[in-house]
């Protein structure tokens, strides 16, 4: 499985802490409150808006927490956010992209930096990374969803570019700009996904032992802490076992 995925399954097993998931939380509303005041406040009218609390479901944000997230932007209510792409590199030469929302640009660069820099790591100018990723849509299904050749069929049907099947459950890609009608046809043919999201899919990949992922996940979880960042991305590569002793820490 992709570095990415890997990453992600990670984070769904260590977020499960309450602290994590408020933190979470508070980043999903933030995302569907700029949404929400960029377009229309309908989900139903407004691409962003849609995969944004599709993104927070997926994620058992309460109803409760969505609906005020989108009458902050009705209100007016809530700090004008600007968003922002960090790019740079971690231990052992990963590559990292950083996406964060900020009311204070000079405040989160310095962090960012910082936090870089106190991890093994580096930050680079935009572009120094980036070539190496692509911005995909994914779509996530439980492996309960179904078997991989049902799943792979009902994403070519949907207009997805790229399937990738194993126990940990089912990710699918399409184009950036087809996330919307791709995710809208899978859920008529498979249901609710687990996740619906853009993301940065690593194009190459920089193959990590033990202590280069233990590295790496202390510099990712050092950026994913602070409040301005909202996503955080690394194309490295490991192998089961190395994630499997990752994932009994």
């Amino acid at each position: 499985m992709a570095g990415h995925s890997k990453w992600a399954n990670i984070q769904h097993r260590k977020g499960r802490q309450d602290a994590a998931r408020s933190k979470l939380f508070s980043k999903l509303s933030k995302e569907i409150t700029v949404a929400a005041k960029m377009g229309d406040p309908d989900p139903d009218k407004n691409p962003r808006l849609r995969l944004a609390v599709k993104e927070a479901k997926g994620q058992s944000m309460p109803k409760d927490n969505i609906e005020r997230a989108i009458k902050k932007a009705i209100g007016g209510e809530g700090d004008a956010y600007e968003e922002i792409r960090y790019e740079g590199y971690g231990p052992n030469g990963v590559a990292v992209i950083v996406e964060a929302m900020t009311d204070n640009r000079n405040r989160t660069a310095s962090t960012v930096r910082s936090t870089f820099s106190k991890n093994g790591g580096n930050l680079g100018e935009t572009g120094s990374v980036g070539f190496m990723f692509e911005r995909k849509g994914e779509v996530v299904y439980p492996a309960s969803a179904g078997d991989a050749d049902t799943i792979m069929m009902a994403a070519i049907e949907a207009g997805a570019e790229d399937v990738e099947s194993s126990e940990d459950g089912h990710y699918i890609w399409c184009a950036d700009t087809d996330l919307n009608d791709v995710s809208t046809a899978l859920e008529a043919e498979l249901g609710e996904s687990d996740a619906t999201r853009l993301v940065w899919k690593p194009t190459t990949t920089t193959e990590l032992d033990l202590d280069g992922m233990q590295k790496l996940m202390r510099l990712i979880e050092a950026l994913e802490d602070d409040d301005d960042i909202q996503r955080v991305t690394a194309n490295f590569e490991a192998s089961d076992e190395v994630m499997e002793q990752l994932g009994a820490e």
